[in-house]
């Protein structure tokens, strides 16, 4: 598992469900709030995080320890 960059491009308070685009900008990567590190719950679009990619539910990739980047 080895650490990915990207920017979180959707996040949905109100359902806990957000979107991180990998460094490419195309690929992209669901995550539920509960995988924001920091025990925050949420988490701003355009912010710059760094995660890891793991299998989810229904067979699809999800982003994990969602980080945002020191600026």
């Amino acid at each position: 598992m080895t650490g990915r960059s990207g920017t979180v491009v959707e996040f949905d308070e109100k359902v806990g469900l957000g979107v991180v685009a990998g460094e490419d900008g195309a690929t992209r990567y669901p995550f539920h709030c509960t995988q924001i590190a920091g025990g925050t719950r949420t988490i701003d679009v355009g912010t710059a995080v760094t995660f890891v990619v793991v299998a989810g539910r229904g067979g699809r990739w999800e982003a994990a320890k969602v980080k945002p980047e020191a600026s």
